[in-house]
């Protein structure tokens, strides 16, 4: 009776949450079948007819690709940049006991708390003060601000769960700190990190706030895709692009959550 009970109080849930779902993915679909209608300049529903013509129109626009080369680019160079500081930063904090150590944690994480604008605001600042013209670098060093964020949480979740007894084990058997780094902690954190680079990259990628304040003249493919919408010349391009943008940054996040998916191993559970 009581486990009938709790079956039919289900349904309302599983409603609610489909509803959910619906109401956050259905845009989603919308672009993709954009991208197929026949319409070049307005929208219908239902489209009148559907074709594959815009994805080769979309091919043959160079902007777009040098948009897309941009944006791997920056995204590539970002997620380096943030593997390498976010996994420095996270070991310092997680495997040593100084004053200040949370004060500096806290700082870490700050810049994905903050609102994109006053990051760019705030980068851009720093830019015209230190005489820095706006050109890749300045995209790549705002994207790692936030980038750095993604990986230190995976990484020092991850530190926390690595007892110190088998880094003492390895020392005393005679390992170096290199032999140390590269047989037990490196893979013991290397799924963390991969899921934390996953993570940094698709940031990156579709980031559009940060990168207003600091690209100046160049253009990423969501400045592109933001550009096109306010002086639309071909819509269904933009919606085609829209679709490149989702999967690039779906499959990276679909990784990143198959690799943390224990309930042990989920980034930043330890935080």
């Amino acid at each position: 009776m009581r486990s009938n009970d709790q079956t039919r109080a289900s349904w309302p849930l599983k409603a609610a949450a489909g509803g959910a779902l619906l109401f956050l993915h259905l845009p989603i679909l919308l672009i993709f079948v954009y991208a197929f209608t026949t319409e070049e300049k307005t929208y219908r529903w239902p489209p009148p007819g559907l074709t594959l013509r815009w994805f080769e129109v979309t091919w043959n626009r160079p902007d777009v690709w040098q948009a897309l080369e941009l944006s791997l680019k920056v995204a590539s160079v970002s997620t380096l940049i943030a593997i390498l500081l976010g996994t420095l930063c996270a070991a310092a904090v997680s495997r040593s006991r100084f004053f200040g150590r949370e004060a500096i944690s806290l700082l870490v994480i700050l810049p994905i708390a903050l609102p994109g604008v006053i990051t760019g605001i705030a980068l851009r600042s720093a830019y015209d003060i230190a005489g820095i013209p706006f050109s890749t670098l300045t995209i790549i060093i705002g994207h790692a601000t936030f980038c750095i964020v993604v990986v230190y949480n995976n990484a020092v979740a991850r530190f926390r769960r690595l007892g110190s007894s088998m880094i003492e084990a390895s020392l005393d058997l005679g390992a170096d700190g290199f032999q140390t780094f590269r047989y037990v902690i490196l893979p013991n954190i290397g799924t963390s990190l991969l899921a934390g680079g996953m993570l940094a990259f698709a940031l990156s990628f579709d980031e559009v706030i940060v990168t207003t304040f600091t690209a100046g003249q160049q253009q990423t493919l969501p400045i592109w895709m933001l550009e096109e919408l306010v002086r639309p010349r071909q819509r269904p391009v933009t919606n085609v692009v829209a679709m490149v943008v989702v999967l690039v940054t779906f499959l990276p996040i679909l990784a990143a959550f198959y690799l943390t998916r224990d309930g042990d191993q989920i980034a930043g559970q330890g935080k």
